[in-house]
């Protein structure tokens, strides 16, 4: 197994996977920025090494640094959590040039599942059901128009680099195309620094499912059941839980056949995420693959009693997957908020505050994922994330009932934060009943 192991992330992610690799005996290096000094991250880690100012580019996505870093504490694999270098195909290349295990996909796999065009091609020749659209990328407008036309409005125009949201068009009739594309390249361009776009037919009312896989250095890929991420303020979830209300076990074991042969496809190693949109009559979508631990990832660790850190760690190594039965049941019900420092009265403006006051809850199945501490001050260059609150419970009203308590027992002074929002969430009627789709929040009337 490895020795050490070195943490290319901060926050929450950063000691998450610490606390995986001291149970597997390994040691740790964290990185940090001088804003992130004071993180528990660095704190918990056997060994801290700064690595810049506050900027994410020269700290957090300063490859150099990193390499460093590892080069100077000795480490001999490196792991990149999730968002910054995660699916960078060159900072994977980087780490093995300079002989570092790194805890992700290889670089052509990271290239092949991080351009969504391309991701799509593949899911296609391996017999993974795709959303109706274009085989590639756009070349200008003319050719999105023509698309359009065949396919039918409404339709989706995406960045294929990047994710998050940005890039990402909806054009509900042809007059509005034109427009829509500028932007939606501008957005990419800025953002990702590829304006390369697609177009996918929309898919309206739909599900957001993920299914987890793990796969190992031997071919073998097995499926952990679905998350349903469909509770999501402009492409960004808020709210995650297993198993979906909306998948049955005909549909489940459908979909996990889907995502493993994806993973096949490209010879996939190591923990990742196949999204699926999921339509009223129950057919499913490949929309995109992640190829890294997800941020929602303890809901499923919660249902299956898998730790999901300590399983990629030990496939990227060389270990098997562990045996997990094809006819498995999920245990229980799952449910996962994220807290952030952000003000739902004010449309989510970030609320970069010191926290005055800081009481997390307890009790049965309930389960606290967080850098944070009374004392601390969020900082101004990441996100606002504080942290995330799971439960566990025998089934999903009472998943219900226990995040409801959990939130009510939730005390952060200083930031406003998500916690009234999650409340309100978990309160209400469309939500308890199981019945909503990605829409749900353009809908919900928060009451500050």
């Amino acid at each position: 197994m490895y020795k050490k192991i070195l943490i290319a992330n901060r926050g929450e992610i950063a000691l998450r996977i610490i606390r995986a690799c001291h149970e597997l005996d390994i040691k740790t290096v964290a990185i940090y920025s001088t804003a992130d000094e004071l993180s528990l991250h660095v704190k918990f880690a056997d060994e801290a090494v700064c690595i810049g100012p506050p900027p994410s580019i020269d700290s957090y996505l300063n490859i150099p640094r990193i390499i460093a870093a590892g080069e100077i504490t000795n480490a001999d694999a490196i792991h990149p959590g999730y968002g910054f270098l995660s699916e960078s195909d060159d900072f994977s290349r980087i780490c093995k040039e300079n002989g570092f295990d790194f805890i992700g996909p290889s670089p052509d796999m990271i290239q092949s599942m991080g351009d969504k065009a391309t991701a799509k091609k593949t899911m296609l020749s391996a017999g993974v059901p795709v959303i109706p659209g274009g085989k590639g990328i756009l070349k200008d407008v003319k050719d999105a128009r023509k698309l359009a036309d065949e396919i039918g409005y409404p339709v989706m125009l995406k960045a294929t680099a990047g994710g998050g949201g940005r890039g990402m068009r909806l054009v509900s009739k042809k007059e509005e195309l034109e427009d829509k594309y500028n932007m939606a390249f501008q957005e990419a361009l800025s953002g990702f620094g590829n304006g390369d776009l697609y177009l996918e037919k929309f898919i309206d009312c739909p599900r957001h499912i993920e299914i987890q896989i793990l796969a190992d250095k031997k071919g073998n890929v097995i499926h952990l059941g679905e998350r349903d991420c469909s509770i999501q303020r402009r492409h960004q979830k808020l709210v995650e839980e297993s198993p979906s209300p909306a998948v049955d076990s005909d549909l489940r074991k459908k979909m996990g056949d889907a995502a493993i042969l994806g993973a096949k496809a490209i010879n996939y190693v190591g923990v990742g995420t196949i999204e699926f949109l999921v339509d009223k009559s129950k057919n499913f979508y490949f929309m995109e693959m992640n190829t890294r631990i997800q941020v929602e990832h303890p809901v499923t660790e919660m249902v299956t009693g898998m730790d999901l850190i300590k399983q990629q760690i030990r496939v990227h190594f060389g270990k098997e997957c562990p045996e997990y039965n094809s006819d498995y049941k999920l245990r229980g019900h799952s449910i996962e908020c994220r807290i952030n420092a952000e003000d739902p009265g004010k449309d989510f403006l970030p609320s970069p505050h010191k926290i005055t006051d800081f009481h997390v809850p307890g009790g049965k199945g309930v389960r606290i994922d967080s850098h944070a501490y009374s004392g601390y001050t969020i900082p101004t260059y990441y996100d606002s994330m504080i942290g995330k609150l799971i439960v566990h419970a025998k089934d999903r009203t009472s998943a219900i009932n226990r995040m409801q308590r959990a939130l009510e027992e939730t005390i952060i002074e200083g930031p406003k934060t998500t916690i009234p929002y999650h409340q309100q969430i978990m309160k209400n009627d469309s939500f308890k009943s199981g019945e909503f789709d990605t829409g749900f929040l353009e809908k919900f009337d928060y009451k500050p």
